[in-house]
């Protein structure tokens, strides 16, 4: 097989949940260019389904999903609707978290994440959707992927799942310090404990787990910020927006058949000194 046709993902599907955000959208459609069916699943499913429809125009076979990555029950209903439209599930994107934004449209938002004050109900909601939320979609796709004996999971952990927050790159809003939350770098963390975990668990299967790491996406954020984090960054910028879909489709086509387990980083350098 020469190189470039182990990328190809014709005739598998791909569920992406989160699909209507930020990089989900780019998931999305960089699994449908390469020949996959394309289930967005999302809580927002008007986002959603605006996505799917654009994707259809394409001429990607794409389908909408209301999702809630929390719930069992809405989870169970996603995998079904998947087997039960296109028969199979192949790939699996973990995207859908909460990820607190720091762009014009959320700026100021955060002056109260201050660890010392920082409140239960926050901490959990993250908890639910960034990790559990992985844990329950993983486990319901998993069920099909074991019975058809093979299946591709990426879960979409973060640089700040491998170092702290420097929080000195955070914007003062009226004289008060902005932070990343201690929420969203523990999910983060813990994303890449439970990749190890279900790729040990596993082994011997055609079952594939991986995880993928981005750093910071340029989302029209202010200069203060956009500088800041860019001297952090060894090539000197934050990413684009589509600077992860090449990743993405290695780790969910036969390019990357040798790979399971592992944390692939794509942070232009951030975490390399």
């Amino acid at each position: 097989m020469k190189i470039y046709e182990k990328f190809s993902l014709q005739e598998r599907t791909a569920l992406v949940t989160g699909g209507a955000g930020l990089l989900g959208r780019q998931f999305s459609r960089t699994l449908g260019e390469a020949g996959a069916n394309v289930v967005v699943a999302d809580l927002d499913f008007d986002a959603a389904r605006g996505h799917a429809q654009s994707l259809r125009d394409m001429g990607i076979r794409a389908i909408t999903v209301k999702a809630d990555v929390t719930n069992p029950d809405s989870v169970e209903a996603l995998v079904a609707h998947t087997i039960s439209e296109f028969g199979h599930l192949d790939v699996l994107v973990n995207s859908a978290a909460l990820d607190p934004k720091f762009d014009p449209q959320h700026l100021g938002e955060h002056s109260a994440n201050a660890f010392e004050n920082y409140a239960l109900e926050a901490w959990q909601k993250s908890l639910d959707v960034n990790l559990t939320g992985v844990f329950l979609v993983s486990q319901a796709a998993a069920k099909t992927m074991v019975q058809q004996g093979s299946g591709v999971i990426i879960n979409i952990s973060s640089i700040y799942g491998l170092v702290g927050p420097d929080q000195r790159i955070y914007p003062h809003m009226e004289g008060r310090q902005s932070y990343k939350p201690v929420d969203y770098a523990v999910t983060k963390a813990a994303i890449l404990g439970l990749t190890r975990y279900m790729a040990a668990y596993y082994a011997g299967t055609k079952i594939r787990v991986n995880a993928l790491t981005p750093g910071g996406i340029f989302n029209q954020h202010n200069d203060e910020f956009t500088t800041n984090y860019s001297s952090k960054a060894i090539l000197g910028r934050m990413a684009d927006e589509d600077e992860i879909n090449g990743a993405l489709l290695f780790l969910a086509s036969d390019a990357s058949s040798y790979m399971t387990g592992a944390n692939l980083v794509v942070d232009g350098g951030y975490t390399a000194w």
